[in-house]
């Protein structure tokens, strides 16, 4: 699996939209996920709806920190790229019809994150462009493949090349885009989206995980 760096642009402005457990409506019901109390979570390559062939990569290396510091243990990545490549499975669609039930005997885990990734990457206009992420997530209980939970989460940046005359603004928007093709722009955009997916907390989000000093036991 190919990982990708960061990288920063000057002049850009960042306009950070959508939810994530944020995003959900008020009175969520939590009642299967308090039910099933999950305290490990293998987070599995989520599924890409995008023509971008990074965003898989790109959103999966993001997704551990929201969660742990959530208060869930996470299988490492790592561990889980190699067990399915080990086995034959190297494809998001293939590795997600894997049986619950199989991965709860190979990995140990109570519960596992089915993602897809709707939007990733840079949009340009003649003077401009936007850079998206945006993501949907389920929590799946491996003991009875019941889903526990789903959220969403986005994050959006935009030029902003006004007072620059126009000559100015498609100079800037000209090396924009070669910047954009030179590196994965979306990257760390990614990160803002899976924290806004994955923090617990927020109005619809996880509930805190049974490592969190803010974990609330039934």
């Amino acid at each position: 699996m190919k990982w990708m760096h960061r990288v920063g642009l000057a002049g850009l402005v960042v306009v950070l939209s959508g939810c994530a457990g944020q995003g959900a409506q008020p009175g969520h019901d939590y009642s299967a996920l308090r039910e099933s109390r999950p305290a490990s979570i293998l987070v599995l390559p989520p599924l890409n709806e995008t023509p971008e062939i990074l965003a898989p990569a790109g959103l999966l290396a993001q997704m551990t920190a929201p969660l742990a510091e959530s208060g869930y243990y996470v299988v490492p990545v790592g561990v889980m790229v190699e067990t399915f490549r080990q086995n034959g499975l190297d494809q998001p669609a293939d590795i997600q019809q894997v049986d619950p039930a199989r991965l709860r005997q190979i990995f140990g885990a109570d519960a596992a994150l089915y993602t897809t990734v709707e939007e990733y990457g840079a949009r340009y206009m003649l003077v401009g462009s936007v850079v998206k992420v945006r993501a949907r997530t389920r929590l799946v209980d491996l003991r009875t493949g019941r889903e526990l939970w789903s959220g969403s989460g986005e994050a959006v940046r935009q030029s902003n090349n006004n007072g620059n005359g126009l000559l100015g603004m498609l100079i800037s928007a000209a090396i924009e885009q070669v910047a954009n093709s030179l590196s994965d722009a979306a990257y760390p955009l990614a990160g803002v989206a899976s924290q806004r997916m994955l923090a617990a907390g927020g109005s619809g989000g996880l509930l805190h995980g049974p490592r969190s000093p803010r974990h609330q036991p039934e």
